[in-house]
Order: structure tokens, then sequence, then C-alpha cells
């Protein structure tokens, strides 16, 4: 035995070296096998180890970079290192908001230098602010109404920087990358777009840039690139955009600020542009491309005087026939003549482009010389106004607008909180309950074309008139309702957002809104200059009011303006030229303004009158606040609860606002919203003792007595004798289960168990009932006196019986169920 022990020992000492042997061959294999992983990997290095031959892209970058100071925001440009086989590639960053911008033209020439072939598409990536879009498609892509906003903010100032005669194809695309949500990203993505151009071998006249402007309550210093968190509480917001010499772009929303407020605020904004304009055009010298700017489309030679000679007289003419119809067919008969004539010797195109400065400048002399427009008009006269309410009878508000051969039917529909507008976007906003939709059919130019969804001129036009209407809206809380109103242009000669306004303004009254104060929109125009010999920029700017659409196609300016005489709400400016100059935008202001007051002075003849009431077919909206605490009750297991309610009173819906602990109930015609809201109120009501509830149902008949439903969802026993003022035999003689009772409540003890009386309601609503149960109750404890005194000795006689004699003869007892 202990031999074996021993051996056994011998054996374990012998077999510690051989392990550690093991172990030390392992670790000589391990290294053994990175040597020769690291003969392969050298072997396969120098293999594919490029030389001197290799001339394709590099991997490694040189990165050119700008800072720029804008207002409060420090914005970096970037170009070099990403994108480099687009046209011009830029990285714009400003905090941790990134916008990643490119500029690509085709390679093949497809427009005839009458108009620029632009396209920009803006898209914001949810990843961007590490969320997922909350709708049922995932995948980003498909086109929602902020981007295509901001792309329209992004395409109107850069679309006048680009030359006449560029025929070549351009899109710019831009992707907000990464977003910190302290600023929108549109001013941002304004200046990465031109930067991208900036930088690229496409010809752009100037550098643009972007930002926006803010005014803090109670302050008249504006803020340039405010934050989003400043924004909340301003009373201005303005999007500017220009070069470093004038304004090109200008769109803002107010509450009603004075034109000296509006004035100072472009000025400041434009301050800011213009030093961040100089520092991209240096910077774009220096690391850009050269421009291609052979590739430039020329008119031919001798063309100009040509079609002048040959249809000059009749062109200039034809400009000025006061009908849009009439006008256009007599101009495109010319045209037709034109290109005819000079066909062996010009293309089409370059006969109808020097058509197109014949009228331009046809329509400046006549408006400069004779001091009137094609329709007779002078430069400060408004088209007749025509005014009806009411046009649509199953409506909840409706209206029709009509000025000169500009025509639109507004439409409001009131709805519930169910019906708002939810924001799916990077920036989170809140639910819209104010909608406008703006709809322009080809129709109301005499054309036809496609239709279906918004076009992005439709979605523009429908902001700026929204954006316009909504500082007059009344607040949630003094009105209920979502507000959607339609604008259906029936005919258009200019300036159809404008009429929009006007008319959303007449079909909000006609469907009951109670708006704070009217507003109308105008447009506005401007004649800078004349093409005619010995004019040119020396001549004084002309300010048209109430501007035509071949007034907006061949002048100068769109400016939109809405509002009434003390204030503006909206403001949409486009400039085709540099040169408008501050003092010329102070004199369209206030000539707006004196047009506004006319149109809202032909607003009040209104024929007929706005309802100033509520439709029939509107719905009811009510609301009522619930505690937190609550809303198990109010919604119930599964929404079983609502369903229930809903069922009961025929609402449409009712939407329990967890934030503001506000629930609100919708319902249309033939719903009874007060019923729901009572029985809401009802729910989430504490009992009180000695309050009497009305029609409560019955629940169950038993023995001793019926489980009431007092309130909603909540029971309590009436006992058999408090069921009736005189004796009860059965409970079931006197209710039923289903039946409706009144009571009171009486009790609730500790244990929460409520205890009821339908007998109290009865006594008190019934004071002669009351005195003959009294009476009875008197003649009772006579009675029972008298029995006692002979039967046993009274309450002291030998008996002790009575209600609580303690008498060995047990006395008389009364019934448990007697009263």
């Amino acid at each position: 035995m202990q031999s074996r022990m021993t051996m056994g020992c011998g054996a374990g000492v012998r077999a510690a070296p051989r392990g550690a042997e093991r172990a030390r061959g392992g670790a000589r294999a391990v290294v053994r096998a990175r040597r020769a992983m690291a003969r392969v990997v050298k072997t396969f290095a120098a293999e594919h180890e490029l030389d001197a031959m290799y001339m394709g892209g590099r991997a490694e970058r040189d990165e050119q970079t700008l800072t720029l100071e804008i207002g409060t925001s420090r914005v970096t440009l970037a170009r070099g290192k990403i994108g480099l086989q687009a046209n011009g590639a830029v990285m714009a960053t400003e905090g941790e908001t990134i916008v990643y911008s490119t500029a690509c033209a085709s390679r093949d020439c497809t427009g005839d230098g009458s108009f620029v072939p632009l396209t920009v598409n803006y898209a914001e990536r949810f990843s961007a602010a590490g969320r997922t879009s909350g709708g049922y498609k995932k995948r980003d892509g498909g086109l929602r109404e902020n981007e295509t906003l901001k792309a329209r903010l992004v395409d109107r100032p850069i679309r006048p920087m680009m030359y006449k005669g560029w025929g070549y194809e351009t899109q710019i695309l831009q992707w907000v990358m990464s977003y910190d949500g302290t600023r929108s990203t549109d001013a941002l993505a304004i200046t990465a777009a031109s930067a991208a151009l900036a930088v690229s071998d496409i010809p752009l006249k100037k550098p643009v840039v972007g930002v926006r402007v803010g005014l803090a309550p109670g302050s008249n210093e504006p803020i340039i690139n405010p934050t989003a968190e400043q924004m909340k509480t301003s009373r201005l917001d303005l999007v500017l955009a220009g070069t470093d010499e004038a304004v090109l772009m200008i769109e803002g929303f107010c509450d009603f600020l004075t034109t000296d407020e509006m004035l100072l605020a472009i000025e400041k904004g434009h301050e800011a542009v213009a030093k961040a304009c100089k520092e991209i055009d240096v910077w774009a010298a220096a690391v850009g491309k050269p421009k291609m700017m052979e590739k430039l489309i020329v008119a031919p030679d001798g063309i100009d005087e040509e079609v002048e000679a040959l249809v000059g007289e009749d062109l200039t003419k034809a400009i000025v026939i006061p009908i849009k119809q009439e006008r256009g067919a007599a101009i495109g008969g010319i045209r037709e003549r034109a290109v005819a004539a000079l066909s062996e010797k010009y293309k089409s195109s370059d006969v109808i482009n020097a058509c197109g400065k014949i009228e331009s400048r046809a329509l400046r002399d006549a408006i400069r010389t004779n001091g009137r427009r094609q329709d007779g008009r002078t430069t400060s006269m408004i088209r007749p106004i025509a005014c009806e309410a009411g046009l649509l009878p199953r409506t909840h508000g409706s209206s029709l607008f009509t000025r000169g051969e500009t025509q639109a039917i507004g439409v409001a529909t009131l709805g519930g909180k169910g019906d708002a507008q939810r924001q799916d976007d990077v920036e989170a906003g809140e639910d819209k309950r104010f909608m406008l939709h703006y709809f322009f059919p080809p129709s109301s130019v005499g054309e036809t074309g496609r239709t279906g969804g918004a076009s992005r001129r439709e979605v523009g036009h429908g902001n700026l008139a929204e954006r316009a209407l909504n500082p007059v809206l009344p607040s949630e809380a003094d009105f209920p309702f979502v507000t959607r109103l339609e604008s259906t242009i029936t005919e258009s000669n200019g300036s159809s957002s404008m009429a929009t306004v006007c008319a959303g303004t007449l079909a909000l009254l006609d469907a009951g809104v109670p708006i704070k104060r009217k507003v109308a929109g105008i447009a506005m125009g401007l004649i800078l200059g004349s093409e005619a010999s010995g004019g040119g920029d020396k001549l004084d700017p002309i300010v048209l009011t109430d501007i035509l659409g071949s007034e907006d196609a061949l002048g100068d300016m769109d400016f939109k303006v809405a509002g009434d005489k003390d204030g503006i709400t909206a403001f949409q400016m486009d400039i085709k030229v540099e040169g408008i100059t501050i003092d010329v935008m102070r004199t369209a202001l206030q000539e707006a303004q004196t047009g506004l007051v006319h149109i809202l002075g032909e607003m009040e003849k209104c024929n007929p009158a706005p309802a100033g009431a509520m439709s029939k077919y509107a719905p009811q909206v009510g609301s009522i606040p619930v505690a937190e605490k609550y809303f198990g009750k109010v919604i119930g297991k599964g929404g079983e609860t609502i369903r229930s309610i809903i069922e009961q009173t025929k609402v449409d819906s009712i939407d329990v606002d967890k934030e503001t602990q506000i629930v609100t109930v919708t319902g249309g015609a033939g719903s009874d919203v007060g019923a729901a809201l009572e029985y809401i109120k009802n729910l989430i009501a504490e009992p009180e003792i000695g309050k009497i509830y009305r029609d409560c149902v019955v629940k169950k008949v038993v023995e001793f007595g019926a489980f009431v439903e007092y309130m909603p969802g909540q029971e309590g026993l009436c006992h058999i004798s408090e069921l009736d003022v005189a004796r009860v035999p059965n409970a079931s003689d006197v209710v039923t289960e289903g039946q409706t009772i009144d009571v009171k409540l009486v009790e609730v003890n500790s244990r929460g168990q409520t205890r009821l009386s339908r007998k109290e309601v009865l006594l008190e609503e019934n004071p002669e009932l009351a005195a003959a149960a009294a009476a009875s109750r008197r003649d009772g404890d006579s009675s029972d006196d008298s029995s006692e005194s002979r039967e046993g000795g009274g309450r002291g006689g030998r008996g002790g019986g009575g209600r609580g004699g303690s008498g060995r003869g047990g006395g008389q007892r009364r019934d448990s169920g007697g009263f």
C-alpha cells in the first residue's frame, strides 16, 4: 500500500515536467504560426503594393476648409476630402449639424439658354438625429413637405446667380447627415449649396449666403442665426439670402411687425451675409476649379436686330393688350411668324429668346413712358375685387375671392385633436393644429397638365398663406378645434397665393372661427430700369402694386406681403437681379400696406357676408382636465371604457393627452359631446357623502338589497331598509336589474364600501311623505311603550325585554328589516 502511494507520488512528480514541456511547446508553436503569417502578409503586401505607375485616386485626401463667423454661429465649409467625383462637393458644419451638398452638371447641353435647368433636392436623414421615422416606411427618401420647402429656399436665391445661356442640366443634392437640434438647417443649406457651386467648375456669378434673423420680445435688435430655443419666443422668423452687394431672397413670418422693424432686420441680416460672401469668394478662387465659361450659349450675332425689325412693332402693341388670354394668343402668333420667317437662318429657340427681350423692354417702356400698365392701371392701382361667403352649403365655411383675373375658392374644415397633422422630421416639431392646402390646377390658366400629388409650387404657396394666417388664429384654449383650409385656384393672373390669404380669412369667418383680426395679401413688383437706348440702371426704380403674371415674369421683383394696416404677418421676396436697396424695399412695403387697407375694405363688402357662427354640419369639440392618476379609469382595460363612451354617445373620438392632462371629445352631427364629457367627469369624480346621484343603474338585486352604480365604474349597496320609506318585504318588489333610481351617498367605511339610500332621497324631496313617516314613527314608539307596560312592566319590568332590555323575560323585539 505504501509502495503504491509512493509510486503515485513519483508519477505525479514526473508528470509535472512533461506538462511544462507541453506548454512551452505550445508557445513555440504560436510564435512559429505568427512568423509564418507575417511572411504571408509581407508577401501579399509586396504583391499588391502600388508602384510609380499607379495614377488613380488617392484614399488620403487634402481637405481645404473655411470658417465663417455668421452672427451667433460658426460655420465651417470643407472640400477636397468627400465627394470628389461631383463637380463640386462641400461639407458644411454648424455646431454638430452637418449638411453634405453636391453640385453636378450633365455632360450634354439640353437647354437653349433661356432658362436655367437647375434642380435642388434637399433631404433630412433621421439617423442624423439618432432616430428612425415614425411612419410605416422606415427607409429615408420619400419627399416630405418640409424638405420641399427648404429645397425651394435654396433654389430661389441661387437661380438668379446662374448665368443666362447655361444649358446644362444642373442638380444640387443635399443631405442633413448630423443634426444637433440647436438651429434649423435651411439657412445653412443655402450657404452649403452656394459653396458647392462656388468651388465647382459650373459658372456662378457670385457666392450666396443664407441667414436666419430673429427678434426677441421687447427688443429692437435683430438676432442673426438665433438658436431654436430663442426662436420659440421670437417675434420674427426671417430667412434672408444674398450676395456681398444685394439681397436676393427674403421669406419671413412675424407677429404684426412694423415696416421699420422689418427693414432693420433685413439690413442687419444682409450685413452678415455680405461679409461671409466675400470670404467664400476668396476661398473658392484659391481652392475651386476654373469655371466652364466657354460652354455658355451665346445668341447669334445680329439676331436681336433682325427680330426687332421683323416683329418689334407688333410685339410692342401686343404686350399692352389688357385681357390675358387675348394678349397671350397675339404674342404667340407673332412669335410663330418670326420663327417661320427666320427658320432657315436661326434656331427657333434663339428667335423666341430674342422676342422675349423685346417683350420685356416693351413692357418696361410702356410703364415708364405712359405711366400705365398692360390692363390700363396706374402703378398703384388694384384690380377690381368681389367677395362672396357661404358658397358651398355643406362645408363648415367657404368663400369666393376674385381680384381681376385671379380667383380662389376657400374652404374651412373643423376637426378634433385627432385631425392634427403629425410632424415627422428630424426637428420633431409639435403636431400642426392649423394647415392650409393650396391647389393650382392647370385649368386655372387655361391649360392641360398633370394632377395628383402637390407640386413644389403648391407646397410653397400653401405654406406662405398658412404662415400669413397663423398669427390671427385663436389659441387652443379659446378654440379647441383643428382647422384646415383649402384654397382652389380657379383663375390665375398674378398672386394667387395672396388671393388665398384673402379667401382664407373669409372662409375662417364663415366657419365661425374667432380670428383675432382680418388680414389680406398683396403682391408687389418692380421695374428697375429700361433696356431702351440711353436708359439702363440710371433710371429710377418703379414699384408696381398688385402685379399681373406677365409683370412677375418680365419684371425684376416679386414681393408678396400679408397683414393689415398696423403690421405684417408674412412676406416673401424674390429678386431676379442685384440692385434692390433698402429704400426701394421701404417704398414697396409702404405701398403694400396702403394696398392691404384697400383690399380689407373691399372684403368688408363681402356679399353674402360670412356667417360668423359655426355650421350645423361642423363637429362639436369639448375638453376636460383629467389628472394622470385617472387615465386608467378613462381609457379602461384595452380601451374598453373609451369605446363604450363612444358607442353610447355616438361621438367620433376621445383623445387623452398625457402631457397636458386634457381629454378632448370630438363629435359630428347627431353626437352628444356633452354627455360624453359628463360621463368622463363622473368617472374621475371623488364620491361625496350627502350628495344625491341621479339616474343610477341597478346592477344586481339580492335578498338584502340592491347594488347600484352611482358613478361610472363605482357601485354601492342600497340596503333593503333604505329602498323605500315603507317596510319592504322583498327588494325585488321595489327595484329590478337595469332600472335607474336616485340615491344618496350616506357612508363610505374604512374598507371603501359604500352605503346608499333611496329612502333618504324620497324623504328629502317629499316633505309630506317625510312628515307622515315621522308621525308613523311616533305612533309606533307609543304603541311599543304601552305594550311593554302591560307585558313586561316597561323597561324596568320583569321581562326587561323592550329594545335592549336585559330582563329575564326577553321581551318583544323588532324585525331586523324594520325601521
